[in-house]
């Protein structure tokens, strides 16, 4: 830990975090050319999770914690049996939170870098769970306790944990906007009979009452996307843009996935991209319309799932799929490199493995992402 520590006493160059109006100066990472975020979802907190060392050693900007950032709803009997099912005291969300708390490494990178967070159906309180959660009060305020949110802020009286934050670095806005999609979302439609071999249990609905965010959080949504800003990361703890395994997505509610897009458009929002977790696999998706969806310009999606994954082999489609997909432990880096123009800007999605062995890269310019 000794070398890991000396890295955060070397001089830092400066950025500035912008919350509720009030500026937050805050370290940035070595090189001031690079804005870099660090993310990942899916880490049981029963397990070990050597995983922070490596992510520390990055000194991202920020990290993202985008769900199932513990697994409330996954206990073990007396025997030792690891038990599912949904959260019945409030008082399991705490020790859940607790037990994440209590890590070294994770109370390392809480002292060093900004930590944002959303999450998805275990840390909600139960598997693939949605608005008709009946603890979904009591599991806001533990996560808004957990990542610090203060007493009075106006986040604890809304219905959801959806919020943004906007980072100022050399001259430059990235907006970062926590999408919350359990709160407010309706029903999955169901696949009747058994599930095909390598496919999901959901399948699409026609149904365009049903909604994934909940009228207030569109309109919140649509709000974000108007203000300035020169990046803007969209996370989502499901996936966005790959749909055909037939998991949880926003493939299950195509309309709120076409909104989305629509969305993004109708603002002329530039240089949008997302990041989703849920998955326990790492892959990189990319929508230019080959699935005959209408894409306001390429949409990019990546997902980092699995910090404490086991291996295993993954055997599913994904038309949308960038290079490789993998099933291991990992996280996800994000980093933009500058330039004066900001079209030419880079963008460079990296998955890192443990001992930040890379398990794949994918790297792209602003210009992609524009209306022009």
């Amino acid at each position: 830990m000794k070398a890991i520590f000396a890295n955060f006493c070397a001089p830092k160059p400066m950025i500035k975090l912008l919350i509720g109006g009030a500026l937050l100066v805050v370290a940035a990472g070595a090189n001031a050319a690079d804005f870099k975020v660090a993310f990942g979802s899916c880490a049981y907190e029963t397990e070990p999770q050597p995983i922070w060392d490596d992510i520390i050693a990055k000194q991202p900007d920020v990290f993202l914690f985008i769900g199932d950032n513990q697994y409330a709803d996954v206990q073990y009997d007396a025997n030792g049996k690891r038990v599912s099912g949904p959260v019945t005291d409030p008082k399991r969300f705490k020790e859940a939170y607790d037990a994440v708390s209590a890590k070294p490494g994770f109370q390392t990178l809480k002292a060093t870098t900004p930590i944002m967070g959303t999450w998805d159906d275990h840390d909600y309180g139960d598997n693939d769970a949605g608005k008709e959660f009946p603890l979904k009060k009591e599991s806001q305020q533990a996560f808004l306790d957990f990542f610090g949110f203060a007493t009075d802020d106006p986040i604890r009286n809304q219905e959801g944990i959806y919020h943004s934050k906007i980072f100022e670095d050399e001259g430059r806005r990235v907006q970062i906007i926590m999408l919350d999609t359990r709160y407010h979302r309706d029903a999955l439609n169901k696949r009747p009979g058994p599930r095909p071999e390598g496919f999901g249990s959901y399948l699409p609905t026609a149904d365009k009452s049903r909604t994934m965010l909940g009228e207030a959080q569109w309109l919140w949504l649509t709000k974000q996307l108007l203000m300035p800003a020169d990046v803007r990361i969209i996370v989502s703890s499901i996936q966005v843009v790959a749909y055909e395994h037939r998991w949880e997505s926003w493939g299950n509610l195509p309309h709120e996935r076409d909104l989305l897009y629509k969305v993004i458009e109708q603002t002329q929002a530039e240089n949008t991209f997302f990041l989703s977790g849920d998955r326990h696999l790492m892959e990189i998706s990319r929508d230019v319309g080959q699935k005959n969806d209408k894409v306001p310009y390429p949409m990019w999606d990546f997902t980092a799932s699995g910090m404490t994954q086991k291996y295993s082999e993954v055997n599913e489609a994904n038309s949308f799929r960038v290079g490789e997909v993998v099933r291991d432990t990992h996280y996800g880096l994000v980093e933009i490199d500058w330039a004066e123009d900001i079209k030419q800007s880079k963008v460079t999605f990296t998955a890192y493995g443990l001992g930040n062995k890379v398990f794949d890269q994918q790297s792209f310019y602003l210009s992609e992402l524009s209306f022009n």
